[in-house]
């Protein structure tokens, strides 16, 4: 059985060939440049590729010792090479490496690449202050992970997974460099102090301002909608390829940030989407067996550390029934 969908088996498939490809000679100017557009045109693919290397690095460990007739020669006794044309062992090797990375996919998970990918990680139900080295902080949300990306132009973080919010150090004395928060396609550069950014998907996430302004921009220009916007205190805003920047005009980012005072707020909303907070937040996983029943509104206050009792509490509102079985509750 193959956990992932035809986009990213595509993805670990190119992935798998040009680790076989960097470990068998050297690539020619025209394949480096191939390799960084690859690598530039999506945001899992430099993953990827680090998975699919370190997945080859382990393999020639575990063969090292084995005959010299395995099929994938000693890297240091391969020529320089500058064809473009591979050796069918080459072709063989990356087929292998697919099978071997999606296996290892299936068994470990999506959580396998975001360990390779991110430098800090928060489980469900875990909230964590990071403190970094400008003085600049981090609280991420459950489930949520970011990648630090600083260099002496920019103080770049990128969001991998779920929410955070950035309370920035300014630029004063020798610290020159902006502060950029990249995810899901676009980037937010901070004007001022505090905002919170929630990546909903790969193409997709919504920011919010705490404290002064952050410009938003999309990295390329979208097919509806302006590709980049200011947003002050109290706005908000999401983005897409599609929509571009899109203001959030009834958007609470007080209430939508309150996981970070050990609460979640609901006024108002659908039942599916408390559901989905939920799911987030705590262990195991509750399913709607009804879908009528995901327009249902709801509202109330759930503390993060009771939320087996504010879903008791949520059922019993509602008048409606849950079966707890190993690891799910269904809701019908």
């Amino acid at each position: 059985m193959n956990s992932q969908g035809p986009q990213q088996h595509s993805i670990t498939e190119a992935a798998a060939d040009w680790a076989v490809r960097l470990h068998a000679c050297a690539l020619t100017e025209q394949e480096q440049a191939e390799l960084r557009q690859w690598i530039a045109s999506d945001s899992r693919h430099e993953a990827a590729l680090r998975f699919a290397e370190q997945t080859w690095a382990v393999l020639g460990e575990v063969h090292k010792d084995e005959p010299v007739h395995r099929q994938r020669p000693a890297a240091a006794a391969m020529p320089i090479r500058r064809s473009k044309r591979r050796k069918p062992w080459q072709r063989a090797a990356a087929v292998a490496l697919v099978l071997v990375v999606a296996g290892v996919g299936w068994v470990r998970g999506p959580d396998a690449l975001l360990q390779m990918q991110a430098d800090y990680i928060t489980q469900k139900g875990e909230v964590r202050t990071v403190h970094l080295a400008d003085g600049s902080t981090v609280e991420l949300d459950s489930a949520s992970a970011i990648r630090l990306d600083y260099d002496g132009v920019q103080r770049r973080i990128s969001l991998i997974q779920g929410s955070a919010i950035f309370d920035v150090a300014p630029m004063v004395g020798q610290e020159t460099r902006p502060f950029v928060v990249q995810s899901a396609g676009g980037q937010t550069r901070a004007l001022g102090t505090r905002f919170v950014v929630e990546r909903e998907d790969d193409r997709q996430a919504w920011v919010g301002v705490l404290q002064h302004s952050v410009a938003v921009s999309l990295q390329n220009p979208p097919k509806n909608g302006p590709g980049e916007r200011v947003l002050k205190e109290g706005q908000a805003a999401r983005y897409s390829p599609r929509e571009g920047v899109v203001p959030l005009d009834q958007f609470d980012v007080q209430r939508a940030t309150s996981w970070r005072r050990g609460v979640l707020i609901f006024d108002r909303q659908p039942l599916a989407k408390v559901v989905e907070q939920l799911n987030r937040y705590r262990p195991g996983r509750v399913v709607l067996t009804n879908a009528e029943l995901g327009d249902r509104e709801v509202s109330g206050v759930f503390r993060l550390d009771m939320l087996d009792t504010a879903l008791g509490t949520l059922t019993q509102e509602l008048q409606v029934q849950r079966l707890d079985l190993a690891g799910l509750s269904l809701i019908y």
